[in-house]
């Protein structure tokens, strides 16, 4: 089993009765999936935290919806991951999902990626993408990469 500390650093995460607990089963599913062991941080954000990570790690000076950051894990540290509450809560109310339901499929994806898995190439999307879909389908989260009409 892995230990996930969870860091709400932003209030708006906590009007969302559930959600932390909802978020943690989240990574663990895609820990498993992953065979992925060992630690791992996710940090509630704000906006304004994510666009100073971003900015400071990826020179993008915009806000973005979830960033990873993979540790070596040598000591059984897998390394973080950081969400940025209003830009996922416009997202989700833009998609017609919930805060939860977009929030855990973002968790998934920043495990995924603490994992080694990326979707920059569309190879690699194909392999990524899938796996996230079949961890949300165990936790009852319908196909976010799904178009409806």
């Amino acid at each position: 089993m892995s230990a996930i500390t969870l860091l709400v650093d932003d209030p708006g995460w906590r009007k969302s009765r559930g959600l932390v607990t909802h978020l943690k089963r989240a990574a663990e599913a895609a820990l498993t999936a992953a065979r992925l062991k060992g630690e791992c941080t996710i940090l509630l954000g704000s906006d304004a935290k994510l666009k100073s990570l971003n900015l400071d790690f990826r020179g993008k000076n915009k806000a973005t919806n979830v960033l990873s950051f993979p540790a070596d894990g040598e000591d059984g540290y897998r390394g973080d991951i950081a969400i940025a509450f209003g830009v996922t809560a416009k997202e989700s109310k833009a998609s017609g999902k919930t805060l939860a339901d977009h929030a855990c499929h973002l968790v998934v994806h920043g495990v995924l990626h603490l994992a080694g898995y990326d979707h920059e190439k569309p190879r690699d999307a194909k392999i990524m993408e899938p796996l996230e879909v079949k961890i949300l389908k165990k936790l009852g989260i319908a196909d976010p990469y799904k178009v409806t009409t």
